[in-house]
């Protein structure tokens, strides 16, 4: 379920900075696509972790990098003349409430 979610959030993220990109919004459309595709890239680690150390610790980034991508998605709904961003930070709020639910679970078992 988290590997298929962040793997479409990913795609949306895509298409949101194509769209800052067509706008000349080259700086934070460059820091967010990193930060936003780096989420599923953690999360496809963690399925072939070494050890569940590794497993929390890689699922860990994740979350680390959907609290930035959070904060470039603040500030594009902050800014004048950005696309709307809601929907984004939506199915990034999902994510990251599955990513902490696994790492809970993760670190009682």
């Amino acid at each position: 379920m988290i590997v298929n979610l962040s793997v479409e959030f990913a795609l949306a993220i895509i298409e949101y900075c194509e769209l800052l990109e067509e706008n000349r919004k080259f700086v934070i459309a460059n820091q967010l696509l990193k930060s936003g595709t780096s989420i599923g890239a953690n999360v496809r680690e963690a399925q072939n972790a070494e050890s569940k150390v590794d497993f929390i610790h890689k699922l860990k980034i994740a979350a680390k990098e959907a609290d930035e991508t959070e904060y470039w998605l603040i500030l594009c709904e902050r800014s004048k003349n950005y696309p709307d961003p809601s929907a984004l930070k939506e199915k990034l709020n999902s994510i990251h409430n599955v990513i902490s639910k696994i790492i809970i679970t993760s670190k009682k078992n």
